[in-house]
């Protein structure tokens, strides 16, 4: 077995401001998009699609005091942090609108996924090939890094030698050939020929860097001097972010970034609370956020109870960005006792008073369900003490509810309830339980 080598997650930038006064700078960046938005929910009618129709362009403009120019350049950063969603041509608040004013959380995180879109709020020069635009994007991250370590002003000769040398590795990387002055340069007798000129020219990186520095200003990420450039608060944080999730990914305790949601949902299963957390943390690092939650409800919509409960254990180190996608499984009934339970949880309910939010048909199917992934992954005496869990407080009474619950497993179950119990009685009687099940009866 190897030893996985880890390295420390990196600390918070020196002087890097309280979480809460990081949101209200957030906030301020996102103040118009967060009106705009607001206007948006609050408008019945057509035109609130996007992009945003002239009419609605023209009301929201006359209604909250801006130019048009505002409004539209308000509404793409609403869309990017997620203040609105889109369903098809209608745009709907989002999660974070709702919780915009109540958690720094949500704030922070809507910055950070306008921050991860400046590249669309600042349009690229016209004129630039696709792909010379792409590779600037792809060095931005060296950039920032640079600004970061510096923890102050940085000279834009200084950004424009390091973007052009990161350019240049990701030529390299990608094997290109630089083009001579006669086409693609090719062996001779002698040999490889020189390159016979850069492979990027120095006044269009210099067209670029001036653009991606904009486009990060545009977002809050820093600020632009005379031929220097510093990033803000929140850019610094940001950028720390970005690295500390690197290394968290880095560090996946039980090596199971790589693999899917199921396969490293059950290398956590005979893991303890704490480093299973870590794992889903290191798992999630890996992953934008919709795809790693889109995956993780397919494998609770699966037929391993196991899996389904490990997996609402790992939307729950996802947290807010998730509670969409949770409550929309609210009509699934094999999803629906753990999406409540999730939901009570997440709006702040004590865990050991959740189980409140339930049905008594809804708690009863949950215990079927969890005693079949003790059945299928347990030890026997765990299935037993099982019994003392279920709300019915009798066995009798338990056995007649969950018969009526209908659950899929309920006679594997029972069986196995039956098989595992040391009171010749109660066997007895959960196995007529089971055949009653298995053949109709009552």
């Amino acid at each position: 077995m190897t030893t996985r080598r880890t390295r420390p997650a990196p600390r918070p930038p020196e002087g890097t401001p309280p979480r809460a006064e990081l949101a209200r700078q957030a906030r301020a960046v996102l103040a118009d998009a967060v009106r705009i938005a607001h206007w948006a929910a609050d408008a019945p009618g057509p035109g609130t699609t996007a992009p945003l129709a002239a009419q609605a362009l023209e009301r929201a403009a006359a209604a909250l005091e801006l130019s048009p120019a505002q409004v539209r350049a308000g509404w793409d950063r609403a869309r990017l942090a997620g203040l609105i969603e889109l369903h098809g041509d209608t745009a709907r608040p989002g999660w974070r609108l709702r919780a915009w004013d109540r958690d720094d959380s949500a704030v922070l995180r809507g910055w950070v996924a306008l921050f991860d879109a400046w590249s669309l709020v600042h349009a690229a020069p016209a004129g630039i090939e696709a792909g010379a635009v792409a590779e600037a994007v792809e060095a931005v991250p060296q950039v920032l890094s640079l600004l970061q370590l510096s923890a102050g002003p940085v000279t834009v000769p200084a950004l424009l030698d390091l973007l052009g040398q990161r350019v240049a590795e990701l030529h390299e990387e990608r094997c290109e050939v630089p083009l001579g002055p006669g086409g693609p340069a090719t062996a001779g007798p002698a040999g490889p020929p020189a390159p016979v000129e850069p492979a990027r020219d120095a006044d269009l990186n210099a067209l670029l860097l001036d653009w991606a520095l904009e486009g990060l200003a545009a977002v809050g990420a820093l600020t632009l001097g005379q031929g220097h450039a510093t990033l803000t608060p929140l850019g610094n944080w940001a950028v720390w972010v970005k690295l500390e999730q690197i290394c968290v990914a880095a560090q996946s305790p039980a090596g199971n970034i790589e693999q899917s949601a199921a396969d490293m949902l059950l290398g956590c299963a005979r893991l303890t609370p704490g480093p299973a957390r870590d794992e889903y943390r290191a798992w999630l690092a890996a992953r934008t956020v919709g795809s790693a939650v889109a995956e993780l409800l397919a494998v609770a919509r699966g037929e391993d109870a196991l899996l389904r409960g490990l997996a609402f254990e790992a939307l729950r180190v996802v947290g807010a960005p998730a509670e969409p996608e949770v409550r929309s499984v609210l009509a699934e009934p094999s999803l629906r006792p753990y999406a409540l339970l999730w939901l009570a949880e997440y709006e702040g309910n004590d865990p050991d008073d959740a189980q409140d939010v339930l049905s008594r048909e809804e708690a009863t199917w949950l215990w079927v369900d969890t005693a079949a992934a003790v059945a299928d992954h347990g030890e026997t005496g765990l299935l037993v003490r099982h019994l003392d869990t279920a709300v019915q407080g009798t066995v009798p009474a338990l056995l007649d509810e969950v018969r009526a619950v209908g659950h899929p497993r309920t006679v594997q179950v029972l069986v196995a309830l039956a098989a595992a119990h040391p009171d010749p009685a109660l066997a007895k009687a959960v196995r007529r339980a089971a055949f009653q099940v298995h053949t109709g009866g009552t």
